[in-house]
């Protein structure tokens, strides 16, 4: 059984930092891109970092230098480091994994809130 599990969300005041992390079962790890989406109250899904199975991560310009994003394939865990947070940062924090070598197989966590705010 696939699953994806966000955690690490919660309610952090402008400037401060939170990690989340992505725990995957039930596939090959190692071989899928990671990716994660944000989606803020009344907005679309909008990709936030993605890390491929193999080469360079990307960042959406909102979030350059601020985030972090890594993998550690022998723990099967997605990683966001989160600094200088932004109240515009809030939103519902998704990872998700993709993977094109026999068609698109894509799975999606359930989500992790994320709340910017004095």
């Amino acid at each position: 059984q696939v699953q994806l599990v966000e955690s690490g969300g919660g309610l952090v005041q402008p400037q401060g930092s939170l990690r989340l992390s992505c725990a995957a079962s039930g596939f090959v790890f190692s071989s899928y891109n990671m990716y994660w989406y944000r989606q803020a109250p009344g907005k679309d899904n909008d990709l936030v970092a993605s890390i491929p199975a193999t080469g360079a991560t990307q960042y959406a310009d909102s979030v350059k230098g601020r985030f972090t994003i890594w993998r550690d394939n022998l723990q099967r865990t997605l990683y966001l480091q989160m600094d200088s947070l932004k109240p515009d940062d809030t939103g519902v924090y998704y990872c998700a994994a993709r993977n094109f070598d026999n068609g698109i197989q894509e799975f999606w966590g359930q989500g992790t809130q994320v709340t910017v705010s004095s």
